[in-house]
């Protein structure tokens, strides 16, 4: 993907799944387009086909599993995420957490297969631990202010800057209450490459005005 970025986080909201999961992402493909700032959604799984079928822009899985093809009932594998056409996967979000081991395992194999992985990190020490895995990408996520008013970029500027002070390699995302493009503005002036964002958009009237708004930020 093109730097920077804004990720948006399907989640399960029901604006955003099943026909809606596509209708929202050719909203974020048109902001994408008006801006020219890279737009990527992660979605569910089963809307990954339809999705990717219906959109140019850079489509994820919300979640995959170390599983090998075969005896792996309910796993979402690596194959399933490349046979479908996703570019990657978000892996440890608050919402989803594994440990570091499974991480570990998960990420090799997903660049075995050349897909990304954009890891979530809830602070700075599970951020650096994550690191020795060489993601793609690092989303910086405090869960106590996901699906909040108050932005990471502006509640805890600190956390940000502990990571792009020292990891260079790798680009550092800001997600957890991003609403307003002051807020990714001051995510920007504090190292960071893009947002990972959800219900501010997803949830929002009019989820492309929103997203050319945030993009203004970026560019």
């Amino acid at each position: 993907m093109k730097l920077p970025v804004i990720i948006v986080n399907f989640k399960t909201y029901p604006q955003a799944t099943g026909p809606n999961a596509v209708s929202m992402a050719k909203q974020c493909e048109e902001a994408a387009k008006k801006t020219g700032v890279e737009i990527a959604v992660a979605v569910q799984a089963l809307d990954l086909r339809s999705v990717v079928d219906s959109v140019s822009i850079p489509v994820f899985a919300q979640h995959v599993d170390n599983a090998e093809e075969g005896r792996s009932t309910g796993a979402i594998t690596p194959d399933a995420l490349q046979q479908a056409g996703a570019e990657g996967s978000l892996l440890n979000h608050s919402e989803k957490p594994i440990d570091f081991l499974t991480a570990q395992s998960t990420l090799k194999k997903m660049q075995e297969m050349e897909l990304e992985t954009i890891l979530c990190a809830k602070d700075p020490n599970e951020a650096f631990k994550l690191y020795q895995t060489k993601p793609a990408m690092i989303a910086i996520e405090p869960p106590e202010l996901i699906a909040g008013t108050l932005s990471v970029s502006q509640a805890r500027p600190g956390i940000i800057t502990a990571l792009t002070h020292y990891i260079k390699d790798i680009p550092i995302l800001c997600g957890a209450g991003i609403h307003t493009k002051e807020d990714v503005k001051k995510a920007v002036e504090l190292g960071a490459k893009g947002i990972l964002i959800s219900s501010a958009v997803v949830l929002a009237r009019n989820p492309k005005q929103v997203l050319i708004d945030l993009a203004s930020a970026l560019k």
